[in-house]
């Protein structure tokens, strides 16, 4: 029968110790923004029931499938964020682009919004542009380094 039980080597002997420390912190490299994912994903949610919650489904049904839209985008983008950090944090530009294109369909998709639509579209997309900023300035600080 073999032996199994930890003799409490240490690694440092290991052949592969560099190969094993250099892949650990390519793991934990694109992490450099975890904070910025939940408050992106509640974000996304919030655009996405907005419409419920203020209760414009009736007088700008064209902004309520407009905000479910992108209230879904955003969130599934912050999702990204979290599982495959290294590739999404690429997209950070979008999300900027996501929330400068909310604050402008406030006019553009609504007709004739009332100033409640106007304020939530403008803080929401508001909030989706610096959050994208900080994810976009992060990766590019941690890809220069």
């Amino acid at each position: 029968m073999s032996n199994v039980s930890h003799t409490g080597h240490d690694l440092a002997g290991h052949p592969d110790v560099s190969e094993m420390r250099d892949r650990y912190d390519r793991m934990l490299g694109g992490r450099d923004v975890a904070l910025v994912d939940g408050p992106a994903f509640l974000v996304g949610l919030y655009c996405a029931i907005s419409p419920w919650v203020l209760h414009f489904t009736a007088s700008q049904p064209a902004l309520v499938t407009h905000n479910l839209v992108m209230g879904i985008a955003i969130a599934v983008l912050a999702l990204g964020f979290s599982v495959m950090p290294e590739r999404m944090y690429g997209l950070s530009w979008a999300m900027c682009a996501m929330g400068a294109w909310i604050i402008v369909s406030t006019w553009v998709v609504g007709s004739s919004p009332d100033a409640g639509v106007v304020i939530n579209n403008v803080v929401i997309g508001g909030l989706t542009v610096l959050l994208g900023l900080i994810c976009a300035g992060t990766a590019a600080k941690s890809r220069r380094t």
